[in-house]
Parts: C-alpha cells; structure tokens; sequence
C-alpha cells in the first residue's frame, strides 16, 4: 500500500493508545477492515477506546500514528 493512501483514513480505537502504550486501531481499507497499531501523533496524549481518529502517519506494514478526529 502506497504510504500516502493510508494518511487521512479514519480509524476507530480498539485499544487505548497514550504515551508509553502500544495501542490499536481499526481502519476501513482495501475493501475490509485492517487492525493496526498505534501510537498517539501528539506525545502526551492519551485515546480512549472507541475514540475516532484520523491517521496522521504511516509506518509500514503496520504501524499508525493517529489523531483524534472531529474534536473527539
């Protein structure tokens, strides 16, 4: 998967992602639902499951930063 295509896809958190965590999230991608795991794009900042998130950046094969989305 090309590096940008990942970048900017919403994610749901699965497992709560924060500073010294290895959190995972599910994202909707090539026709499916992919688990990935993930770290906060901001260091101090700590998501809760069930959290949406957009994908700030991507690591392959499968590591994600996120953000949360929408003010979430």
């Amino acid at each position: 998967m090309d590096d940008g295509a990942m970048v900017g896809l919403i994610g749901r958190v699965t497992g709560t992602v924060g500073p010294g965590l290895v959190g995972e999230v599910i994202v909707r991608i090539r026709g499916g639902a992919e688990h990935f795991l993930a770290y906060p794009a901001s260091a101090r900042e700590r998501i809760e499951p069930g959290t949406v998130v957009t994908v700030i950046e991507y690591l392959p094969p499968r590591t994600v930063y996120v953000a949360p989305a929408y003010g979430s």
